[in-house]
């Protein structure tokens, strides 16, 4: 660490002990590395968050994803099932299940072959899982509702 010892003396008390430049000194630098790529990442998250409008404008469009996929599921005359209460269903990860898990598996390989991954559900419940994490655009939510609609009309 490159720091004067006469500006140690000065630090102020009471500062959280990774904060302190004198718990570092003592420690000759060895005391904690802060987690460099994760504050990296998360400068980029935060920058990229405000471009896009901020928290209230990203929970928009999430709402308007969640209302889009669960329309398909709502809508398509029980070939998907959600069982979960419109209240408490998550605008990040939508859970449904098809008529067998036959059409599950078949479900998964065509996404795949569509170019979705990742749809196969939690591996000690099954069925399917579509994440629409904030990365994840309306337009990819919309090919996915498509990809459903298709999936459903040649095997339904």
């Amino acid at each position: 660490m490159v720091i004067r010892e006469d500006v140690l003396g000065q630090c102020r008390e009471g500062l959280p002990t990774l904060l302190s430049y004198k718990t570092h000194a003592d420690k000759d630098s060895l005391f904690n590395t802060p987690p460099c790529f994760g504050i990296y990442m998360m400068n980029k998250v935060l920058h990229w968050l405000k471009d896009k409008g901020g928290v209230e404008a990203m929970q928009k469009v999430n709402e308007e994803k969640g209302k889009l996929i669960y329309g398909a599921i709502d809508g398509s005359n029980g070939f998907y099932k959600n069982n979960i209460a419109p209240t408490d269903r998550s605008n990040m990860n939508v859970v449904f299940r098809l008529p067998s898990e036959d059409l599950e598996k078949k479900f998964v390989a065509d996404g795949l072959a569509a170019g979705f991954v990742g749809l196969k559900g939690h591996r000690s419940v099954g069925g399917i899982r579509v994440s629409m994490y904030n990365a994840n655009g309306l337009d990819a939510v919309q090919e996915v509702v498509s990809f459903m609609k298709d999936f459903a009309a040649k095997n339904g």
